[in-house]
């Protein structure tokens, strides 16, 4: 499913136009952004948690010349973990 399906859906499930659930998506989307940027997490009861995840420096090899190491920087991603609803209703 892209996101166009999934704004097509959300319209007629809601009973909205295409434009307002895709600006309502919108939002949604740019908030959870933000306050993952702020390095907060993002709970919807029943859906999931969406976290920022913390991977360390590490040394990795050089997929041009595996004979050289390279140095990989610490950095943070964006992590989902499923809530109890959504993994019982995939099962």
């Amino acid at each position: 499913m892209t996101k166009q399906d999934l704004i097509t859906s959300a319209a007629q499930a809601a009973g909205v136009t295409k434009k307002a659930a895709g600006d309502i998506l919108d939002a949604v989307l740019g908030t959870i952004t933000k306050s993952l940027k702020k390095g907060e997490n993002v709970t919807i009861t029943g859906f999931g948690t969406f976290r920022v995840s913390k991977r360390a420096a590490r040394t990795g090899v050089n997929p041009r010349n595996p004979s050289q190491k390279i140095q990989i920087p610490a950095m943070k991603l964006p992590a989902f973990k499923a809530g109890k609803a959504l993994k019982d209703s995939v099962r």
